[in-house]
């Protein structure tokens, strides 16, 4: 019996809106690495072209393989109007918290974009730090365009970011957790200690005692 075809319920509704209201250039703002406990926390600000198809499949990143992202980002640095990267590494994560973190790494990204965003769709947060208009979307990574397209720029840009922290720190094995507190990573802080791209104000990083 086939496998039935996962369905997608990304739409444009949210930017057609923001459109018939007069806005010309919606951003959708994603995270990724919140949770983690090592490596940036990342975000990606991406106005999509409407002229331009959306790739086939796209999705919240969590719902994607790997080999879906890698190609849906692709596609999606070639058709967008313009994308850009928000990061804000361990030490400022610790010496704040991770959610004044992301919400800077979220004005870092929208400072990037060029054209400048006029408006906003962001996924769960309300970035009162912005003055630009702008809605907030429960679940807006598997609801909006253009918050989709932002969750899996963030995820493939982060994920590249972790391979690379893997070469210089082969000990943690962070090609394959991506700083997330797997098993394997729990197993590796206990035998070798923190490095620097650990967050060390998380639970459970540092030594008790």
């Amino acid at each position: 019996m086939a496998r039935r075809k996962r369905e997608s319920g990304i739409c444009t509704l949210f930017e057609d809106e923001a459109r018939a209201g007069g806005f010309a250039r919606i951003a959708g703002l994603d995270e990724v690495g919140r949770g983690a406990l090592a490596g940036p926390v990342v975000v990606a600000a991406v106005i999509l072209d409407p002229s331009a198809p959306l790739p086939e499949g796209l999705d919240d990143s969590k719902k994607l393989t790997a080999l879906q992202r890698e190609r849906i980002a692709g596609e999606l640095r070639r058709t967008v109007r313009c994308h850009a990267y928000g990061l804000v590494g361990p030490e400022e994560i610790d010496s704040t918290n991770i959610l004044v973190a992301t919400r800077r790494a979220m004005l870092l990204a929208l400072e990037g974009l060029d054209p400048r965003a006029d408006f906003l769709l962001i996924d769960a947060i309300q970035l009162r730090e912005s003055a630009l208009p702008q809605k907030a979307i429960i679940h807006g990574d598997s609801i909006s365009a253009s918050i989709a397209a932002a969750s899996v720029l963030a995820k493939t840009y982060r994920d590249a970011l972790m391979r690379d922290y893997d070469a210089e720190f082969p000990a943690y094995g962070f090609a394959r957790h991506v700083g997330y507190g797997t098993s394997a990573h729990w197993a590796a802080l206990k035998e070798h200690g923190c490095c620097s791209i650990h967050r060390r104000s998380f639970r459970g990083v540092l030594p008790e005692g």
